[in-house]
């Protein structure tokens, strides 16, 4: 991974091309363009085959300089990276920052590429990649650009394992505000992958998560309950909240909330008003004495369940 940042400060997390990758996409690159000017070279040749030798010469280089030199800028520049290529190795190049490529970008790659790639037959262009730690070639350093993986494969999530049907529900009252979320991912690596370790050593790993759920909760461990059994509860537990709050329904609106501010609703007719009776005044009540109230006798501070109790098997 490499980290590029943008100009907001945000790090972007990109995957740099290494020599093999860039190597293939720039063989295609060159087969395609070998061909497109051989064809052009005979097509060429017939069409001054009336002219003299000098300005065959002339339109030979000339077309040798467009085809080799100017098509790849273009193509780079239009597609914003993607040569036909580099779209086949799933590869493209972007700036320092991640950014798309420009014209300026591209020329200066394609003015470096004919003395790296086509007057040294590459040589020096493998000797860069190879030495540069982003396998970046001398065009790249120059020009300010980075040739990236665009098809990075995804990495398989597995599921957590559901908890007994026994403990569904237990754990509804438990606070879990104070658990940091590097201690989740841990139980949840823990439990994706619990069938492969070793009985004795994931006993062990199971109790000291366990512990350190349990000290951060503040409740009690329960009585009975295997260690990781618990974890599966409790990670049940906060997802089915998390799935309660995102699912949550959104609350109705008034009508006429979302008129616009032209918009008066026509006010409610009033009904006219009744004559209420006057009651006679009422003299105040003597206040109820108040009996004296006892001491409440002092309390024993009770002390925080200390975490543990989870051992694993011996």
């Amino acid at each position: 991974m490499s980290g590029l940042v943008t100009g907001d400060a945000v790090v972007l997390g990109l995957r740099p091309a290494r020599l093999p990758s860039r190597g293939l996409a720039i063989l295609l690159d060159l087969v395609v363009y070998v061909t497109g000017y051989v064809l052009i070279s005979v097509g060429l040749t017939m069409a001054t085959a009336s002219l003299d030798e000098a300005a065959r010469a002339a339109v030979g280089v000339a077309s040798f300089l467009l085809l080799v030199v100017g098509v790849p800028i273009a193509v780079e520049t239009l597609s914003h990276g993607r040569s036909l290529g580099k779209l086949a190795c799933g590869l493209r190049v972007v700036r320092d920052d991640g950014g798309p490529i420009r014209f300026r970008h591209a020329m200066v790659r394609g003015a470096m590429g004919i003395v790296e790639l086509i007057l040294t037959f590459g040589s020096i262009a493998c000797i860069a990649s190879l030495v540069s730690a982003r396998g970046r070639r001398l065009g790249d350093v120059f020009a300010g650009t980075l040739v990236v993986r665009e098809r990075v494969p995804g990495a398989r999530v597995m599921p957590v394992p559901p908890p007994p049907p026994w403990l569904a529900g237990r754990f509804a009252g438990l606070d879990l505000s104070a658990v940091p979320d590097g201690l989740w991912l841990a139980i949840r690596q823990y439990l994706t992958r619990m069938n492969q370790l070793d009985p004795q050593v994931g006993a062990a790993m199971a109790a000291r998560l366990a512990d350190d759920l349990v000290a951060r909760t503040g409740a009690p461990p329960p009585a009975g309950v295997p260690a990781a059994a618990f974890l599966m509860a409790v990670v049940h537990e906060r997802q089915s909240r998390d799935a309660a709050r995102a699912f949550r329904p959104a609350a109705v609106a008034p009508a006429g909330a979302g008129a616009g501010a032209g918009y008066a609703p026509h006010p409610a007719p009033v009904p006219p008003a009744v004559p209420m009776p006057v009651a006679a005044p009422v003299a105040p009540a003597a206040p109820a004495p108040v009996a004296p109230v006892a001491q409440a006798a002092p309390t024993t501070p009770v002390q925080a369940p200390r975490a543990g109790g989870f051992a694993p098997p011996a």
